[in-house]
């Protein structure tokens, strides 16, 4: 298995959910480029979040004229999470960043599995970052890897940090198999100590359905991280240090 076949396999998925299909009937898809994927994904995301626009627009300006506290609530009982999601990035950010404050952790994570982070960046990055942190918790107990995925991209440093207290070693490994942004995995890596690095490594070869993700996520890593991490590559099983070791050079 190739770095790319590891690409096209997260993109892959993440196409799946956006068709709300399965990844199977999607598996032909496999040897099609990752970048043509991810672009195709974010076509049909774009059209899926276009379409009804000008009535979408219509609802964010007469939402300015409901106070903050009833918005919310009438969000959550009335307008559900798929239509918060497509309103979002259409609403003034101060506003939207006012009314998010006031939903329910949970209620934002069903929004957050509905929503384009792309269209709504700048309310992501000026929620409270306590807020933010319980949603990713709240995502990371359903397992629900993609969406967590969409919006690291979009966090400033110091909120990524926090949430990756909440995040376990397998759930980080799978996290960052369907990242959205594949360059920001260093940067991330980098913000771990290397015990906890040492954990991804222990639990990855503890679990054979690990070491794909694990893989893929190596071939991000800067030549610098492998460097300063390679003691820690060394004690891996001979069988995983193999693949790390294939899968290394081929993604030089």
């Amino acid at each position: 298995m190739t770095t790319e076949n590891f690409a096209s396999q997260a993109e892959i998925l993440k196409l799946a959910r956006v068709l709300g299909t399965t990844p199977e009937r999607l598996a032909y898809l496999e040897n099609v480029d990752a970048a043509e994927l991810q672009a195709f994904r974010e076509q049909v995301t774009d059209t899926l979040f276009d379409a009804n626009r000008a009535a979408l627009e219509r609802m964010a300006m007469a939402s300015k004229l409901v106070p903050s506290p009833i918005l919310a609530k009438i969000a959550e009982k009335v307008f559900g999470p798929l239509l918060c999601a497509r309103i979002a990035g259409l609403v003034d950010v101060s506003r939207g960043v006012d009314v998010a404050k006031r939903l329910q952790p949970r209620f934002l994570a069903d929004v957050a599995a509905e929503l384009d982070p792309r269209r709504a960046s700048a309310i992501i990055t000026r929620i409270p970052l306590d807020t933010v942190v319980a949603v990713a918790g709240e995502l990371v107990r359903r397992e629900d890897w993609i969406t967590v995925g969409r919006f690291v991209g979009h966090l400033p440093d110091p909120t990524v940090r926090k949430a990756l207290a909440v995040i376990g070693d397998e759930a980080l490994i799978r996290i960052a198999f369907v990242l959205d942004d594949k360059g920001r995995i260093d940067h991330v890596l980098g913000l771990l100590s290397e015990e906890r690095f040492r954990g991804l490594l222990r639990v990855a070869a503890a679990a054979e359905d690990l070491w794909p993700p694990l893989l893929d996520l190596l071939t991000h890593l800067s030549e610098k991280r492998i460097e300063q991490w390679s003691h820690l590559l060394g004690e891996l099983p001979p069988a995983l240090r193999e693949r790390v070791e294939e899968t290394l050079g081929q993604a030089s």
